[in-house]
């Protein structure tokens, strides 16, 4: 294994695939990690900005969208529905059955 670090902030490390034994396959790989400073270049927060500022709407959720999300999943966080016991490892309590009853019940293949 080869290792060096370079004065620009580069991380670099080379290896070969060992085998059984003491034989060593495969082409030499060089992971190559590099971080240079660019004062001009955005980071993530900044680019999300700009997109903000330049109406750029590509990386947003829409408002209905989010709305719609919020509409489905707070009742779910914050109702306080029946808990039911159940054994690890099984298909879940016997009261979720009765819940898919109505559209033929579960296709459970542990079930014969």
């Amino acid at each position: 294994m080869r290792f060096r670090v370079t004065p620009n902030l580069q991380i670099a490390i080379g290896a070969l695939v060992k085998k059984a034994g003491e034989r060593l396959e495969g082409e030499q790989i060089e992971l190559l990690i590099s971080e240079k400073s660019d004062p001009t270049e955005l980071g993530a927060y900044g680019e999300l900005l700009h997109d903000a500022i330049q109406g750029d709407c590509a990386r947003f959720a829409r408002q209905d969208y989010v709305e719609e999300t919020w509409r489905i999943v707070d009742p779910v966080l914050t109702g306080s529905g029946p808990l039911y016991s159940y054994q690890p490892g099984s298909w879940g309590p016997a009261e979720a059955d009765r819940l898919v009853d109505a559209i033929g019940g579960w296709n459970n293949p542990a079930a014969s």
